[in-house]
């Protein structure tokens, strides 16, 4: 029986022995190395007590292989030293070989992981990752930023506690640039890395050797910033353009619109050329007497503190001052509101900025600073055609600037051939943004030139359009016999000579006035355009026309159906026309048949009007009409062209009835949708971007702007896709119930 018990003993005992031994063969172990030049290689397993290494840094350059990874230095290995332990964490940046690693890493996005994450207390999966990524040359995108955080801990600790070479700091600060280009969209890698950059600009570069920055900062202006400029100011040395729109940038209570971000390189050379206006020689600024003070560098470990007032010198601080950012806003402003039409068009072809209609629009001081080859081209091509007529298809004119042919022609693009065309001081008609009715596909416009120094389509008066629907309607009359006859061409074109307009209007009603006459006023959209106006307006418009075929003093035959088609066309009965032309004929004062001189006793009776069926009009009356014919296009000015919803309508006009002001009805509409939850993923937005016939990127921008224009803080802010920021959705929510119309 004992021996039985000790059997069952050393078989329990085997048993146990076995078990362990396999539980160990499931442990995650893989083998290191660690290479440096001169000395020899020492291995360790990792996961196992003796795997000790001593701590070290290991050397941009230096070859080290860590569970079977193979990463190129700027790491600390080892164990972590325990004056590093602040706070109970470990710094985060020792990659301790002790510790068990798994053979493959899977947690891509680092959730695992806590907020200040440290490679002694992440598990075996993420130390797994991490490795991978530093393996893999530390730019792979699809890893969480938790992995560059963990990086970056060894990053600023090498650079600020054990103090390197300078050429060692310039190798870490150029490696730092690199993560921040990499990661930067990520708002914490953004803030903390670019919190230590500012603070090595302070420790690295000399006084003379500072250069602006144009980078949007966080809460406070970067200390760099206010070291460098208040090294000027304490010098009275004059601030440049671009240290101060580096200041308006990096300020916190200043924001860039869409334009001066979008053309950010215009944008800053056009603020130059303005700054340089009126600071010729740069800007002076009052020395303040505050000064910089208790200013250190709080690792983002938070592990440690460096001193940086050592490298102060007592700088004056800048950053109270508010007169400099008075300035700036001003011109920036300006600037901006001259980029706009250039950053819509942008907005509409992100790849469109090499071509000549881009280059059109840009402000025309900034044509030398951005060239374009083409742009001679268009001029001499749109010289031959103005010497050979000026017409020419429209097709050839949207071709020559967007290079293709458009599968079809809108408003749009028809002020944006109009706009490239003016910048060469060359003009367009039918002017797109008055005309009776754009041009269609197979006719011909008109191209002229216009005055010196004209290279900018002006806006117009009232006049303008009165002259402009006047010969419209005597162009119709005009066509009545099928042929432009000499005398209608020329009151046709006194009728322009003879108003008091300025000399660009002049030129271009005139062209407009050949390209009427070329392609006759289409009667079908007359009747479309003027049905809601009030008939006793539509009844002085065929006035007009009676008049306009009056002009030579007698209306014949043909003229007479003429203007019964149009009388027709526009909702009137023809009856009119004959009540009309009595009105017209009938004399406003007696004949004079001869002056009294109370001598003669007898007078010379006038022979009787001629019977050949034209009928003549008192010539005083059709004067008189013709001089209120502002006033009857002030009643029609919505006849002109207005067919089809143009997009830079709905992008630049405020829709007072969104019921936000400042934005169009496609952003109100989207503004509501995103505000029905708090967070969206990128997908989910980008579909409901589309919807809506938005870009996303656009639509962010223009959200944010506008938020932070009334808010003061943006509403859309990007993490793990986006985010509402919850106090600006309530106060947007607020604004709209409180000013919400009575249906609502």
């Amino acid at each position: 029986m004992e021996c039985i018990i000790v059997i069952l003993f050393f078989l329990a005992l085997y048993v146990i022995s076995n078990a362990i031994k396999k539980s160990r063969t499931h442990e995650p172990v893989s083998e290191g190395t660690v290479k440096t030049p001169g000395k020899e290689t020492s291995r360790f397993r990792t996961g196992s007590a003796s795997s000790k290494v001593a701590t070290r840094w290991i050397k941009p350059g230096n070859e080290v292989i860590v569970a079977g990874r193979k990463i190129d230095g700027m790491i600390y290995l080892g164990s972590q030293p325990r004056q590093d332990t602040s706070w109970n964490r470990d710094g985060g940046a020792f990659i301790d070989p002790g510790l068990p690693v798994a053979k493959i890493g899977s947690d891509f996005s680092g959730e695992s992981m806590p907020y200040w994450p440290s490679y002694s207390d992440i598990n075996p999966q993420a130390r797994a990752t991490y490795l991978d990524w530093l393996a893999g040359g530390r730019s792979d995108t699809q890893f969480g930023p938790g992995y560059v955080f963990l990086y970056f801990y060894g990053l600023e600790r090498r650079f600020f506690v054990d103090t390197p070479a300078e050429e060692e700091k310039r190798l870490l600060v150029d490696e730092v640039e690199r993560l921040l280009d990499v990661y930067g969209e990520n708002h914490s890698v953004q803030h903390y890395l670019g919190a230590f950059l500012d603070a090595v600009r302070v420790v690295m570069e000399p006084a003379d050797h500072a250069e602006p920055r144009f980078e949007i900062s966080g809460y406070e202006l970067p200390l760099g910033l206010r070291v460098a400029i208040g090294r000027m100011v304490k010098e009275r040395q004059p601030i440049s353009a671009d240290w101060l729109l580096s200041w308006y940038i990096a300020h916190p209570e200043h924001w860039l619109r869409t334009a001066a971000t979008r053309a950010s390189h215009e944008f800053r050379a056009l603020f130059k050329l303005l700054f340089d206006d009126r600071f010729p020689k740069g800007l002076s600024i009052r020395v303040p007497k505050r000064l910089l003070r208790d200013h250190s560098y709080s690792s983002a470990s938070g592990t440690f503190e460096a001193d940086l007032m050592p490298f102060l010198e007592d700088i004056p601080d800048i950053s109270y001052l508010s007169r400099p950012l008075t300035v700036a806003k001003e011109i920036v402003e300006e600037a901006t509101n001259a980029l706009d039409k250039y950053s819509r068009f942008l907005g509409r072809n992100p790849e469109g900025r090499d071509t000549i209609e881009a280059y059109a629009l840009l402000p025309e001081r900034l044509w030398p600073l951005f060239p374009c080859a083409e742009i001679e081209d268009l001029r001499h091509w749109a010289e031959e055609i103005i010497d050979a007529g000026g017409l020419s298809p429209i097709e050839e004119i949207i071709e020559r600037l967007e290079g293709a042919p458009p599968e079809k022609i809108s408003k749009r693009q028809l002020i944006g051939a109009a706009d490239a065309l003016a910048r060469l001081s060359i003009g367009l008609a039918p002017d797109p943004r008055f005309a009776l009715r754009s041009p269609k596909p197979g006719e011909p416009v008109v191209i002229f030139r216009l005055p010196e120094g004209i290279t900018a389509l002006e806006e117009v008066n009232e006049r303008y359009k009165s002259i402009l629907i006047t010969i419209a309607i005597g162009s119709f009359v005009a066509h009545a016999d099928g042929m432009i006859a000499a005398k209608e061409r020329r009151a046709l074109e006194n009728r322009i000579n003879a108003t008091d307009i300025s000399e660009s209007e002049h030129v271009r009603l005139l062209a407009n006035l050949k390209w009427i006459l070329t392609v006759p006023l289409d009667l079908a959209l007359l009747r479309r355009r003027l049905q809601d106006v009030p008939e006793n307006a539509r009844h002085e418009l065929g006035q007009v026309a009676l008049a306009m075929a009056a002009v030579d003093g007698v209306i014949d035959p043909g003229e007479i159906k003429a203007i019964e088609r149009l009388y027709k066309a526009i909702g009137l009965t023809t009856y009119r026309v004959y009540s009309d032309l009595h009105a017209l004929t009938a004399r406003s004062e007696p004949i004079t048949v001869r002056k009294a001189d109370g001598q003669a006793r007898e007078f010379a009776i006038p022979p009787p009007p001629e019977r050949n069926g034209k009928i003549v009009l008192d010539p005083k009356r059709i004067a008189s009409l013709m001089a209120d014919t502002v006033r009857v296009s002030s009643i029609l000015g919505q006849i002109f062209d207005n067919d089809e919803p143009e997009e830079d309508q709905l992008e630049t006009e405020e829709d007072t009835s969104s019921g936000f002001p400042g934005l169009d009805a496609k952003h109100a509409a989207l503004l509501r949708e995103l505000l029905t939850q708090p967070h969206w993923e990128e997908d989910g937005f980008a579909i409901l971007a589309g919807q809506f016939r938005l870009m996303q990127a656009g639509a962010i921008e223009t959200l944010n702007e506008w938020s932070f224009e009334r808010f003061g803080e943006v509403l859309i802010e990007e993490y793990e896709g986006y985010e509402l920021n919850p106090e600006v959705a309530i106060e947007i929510r607020n604004y709209e119930t409180t000013n919400a119309g009575p249906e609502n």
